[in-house]
């Protein structure tokens, strides 16, 4: 028989924080969405505190400071570098696994029958925390579903961080106190049409006939249901390359000017590439997006987009530029405090289904050489040591907000931290 245990980091990003800066531990701390905004993280301790997911932060200014509260920026580069670096582990420790965010990975433990599984997921949890710092809770159950409501209680086992949901006994005890909107896959509106069935714990739901209730619903639906009995429908899933990329930010101020609204598209622009090119893949077409902010209803409101396809597909920073340059003329106004752009790279293909079209002049060999050059200078040195002068400069007035971001220790070579011998 087949088990799975989803293996989630404890308040990931809290627990990154905390492997660089070990004064933090048992500190209530938050973390704060882009511009500072929002709560997006929190420890035990601030959640002791009353302090709720995404709440603006202004809420809490006064805990903040008098000290009782610490806050941090949002630091994407560290917490992406300490997910690779668990994963990475947890691979090591089990090569059956499935990457579910930046902070779960699924686990098949076929290869492992013959281990006492709660030991060596007890085992996978004492070395990844060795590895990386960064502490586990992790659920052992017989399908991803059960797994995933196994990992809701190790959250509440501190001693071990583990939590075994192969009895059926225990399970059927644990699903009649879920209420059904705990379980994977069961979103608020799904909620609501299943409480008119009267299904209001993980329990009713189990107990429903799969074959009915995907007549009901949904075929998704069909397979919670026997995902919660213990038959597995979902296995591992392999990462595929993404059909969309997009790159979007909230500006550190409003932008009036095209000039500004440009140098900001346009360093989105070779975010978005970058990334493209990492999944080894090339885009048909572009959709640019510009908004005000929709929250001030004092100001005038605007918000358009607009797709187009390319002549070519292209992975190439400095055509996906010019591209989303040439739409966004089309869209500016003059008059308005634009808070938001983005681009979506569309029509997604693998970089070797590229067919050459035999009208237009290739320039791809020097394509090629010229984007890997930027992208492992800045890779080695840093992000933004090379970049496209459409980008304008590293601090433009628009840039960001992030004025409590701790050190990319793991990522920038001028903030690694320094140890006294």
């Amino acid at each position: 028989m087949s088990y799975f245990a989803l293996a989630d980091c404890n308040n990931f990003y809290v627990s990154c924080e905390r492997v660089f800066n070990p004064a933090l531990e048992k500190q209530p701390i938050i973390i704060l969405s882009n511009n500072d905004g929002c709560i997006i993280s929190r420890s035990n301790e601030a959640k002791i505190l009353g302090i709720p997911m995404g709440e603006p932060v202004f809420k809490y200014r006064d805990l903040i400071r008098r000290g009782q509260v610490r806050c941090f920026s949002s630091n994407y580069a560290l917490y992406g570098d300490m997910s690779q670096r668990v994963m990475d582990s947890l691979r090591r420790l089990c090569p059956d696994m499935e990457v579910y965010s930046i902070d779960e990975a699924f686990l098949k433990l076929d290869h492992f029958s013959h281990y006492d599984l709660n030991t060596y997921l007890w085992h996978i949890r004492q070395k990844v925390k060795q590895w990386t710092g960064i502490p586990l809770s992790i659920g052992l159950a017989s399908s991803k579903t059960l797994a995933k409501v196994a990992n809701f209680y190790a959250k509440c086992t501190v001693k071990t961080g583990v939590y075994d949901l192969r009895s059926v006994v225990l399970r059927d005890v644990l699903l009649k106190t879920l209420p059904i909107q705990e379980i994977w896959g069961i979103g608020r509106k799904l909620t609501d049409k299943l409480h008119r069935y009267s299904i209001k714990s993980a329990f009713d739901l189990q107990q429903a006939n799969p074959k009915i209730m995907r007549r009901r619903f949904s075929v998704v639906v069909e397979r919670i249901i026997l995902e919660l009995n213990g038959i597995s429908c979902l296995g591992l899933e392999s990462i595929a390359a993404k059909k969309q990329i997009m790159c979007s930010r909230s500006f550190g101020r409003p932008i009036t000017h095209l000039h500004d609204l440009s140098n900001a598209l346009s360093r989105y622009t070779a975010r978005a590439a970058y990334k493209l090119r990492g999944q080894a893949c090339k885009a048909q077409a572009i959709y640019v997006f510009i908004t005000t902010n929709k929250h001030k209803t004092s100001d005038r409101q605007y918000m358009k987009g607009l797709a187009c396809s390319l002549v070519t597909a292209t992975d190439d920073t400095r055509v996906l530029i010019a591209a989303a340059q040439q739409i966004l003329k089309q869209l500016y106004k003059a008059g308005f405090n634009y808070k938001k752009a983005g681009i979506l790279l569309l029509d997604i293909i693998p970089s070797h289904q590229q067919s050459n079209d035999l009208f237009i002049q290739s320039t791809s060999a020097n394509s090629v050489a010229l984007m890997k050059v930027v992208d492992e200078t800045n890779e080695i040195f840093g992000a933004h040591t090379l970049f496209f002068a459409a980008e304008g400069c590293a601090q433009a007035p628009w840039t960001m907000r992030s004025e409590h971001r701790s050190s990319r220790y793991t990522t920038h070579w001028h903030e690694l931290p320094s140890a006294k011998a």
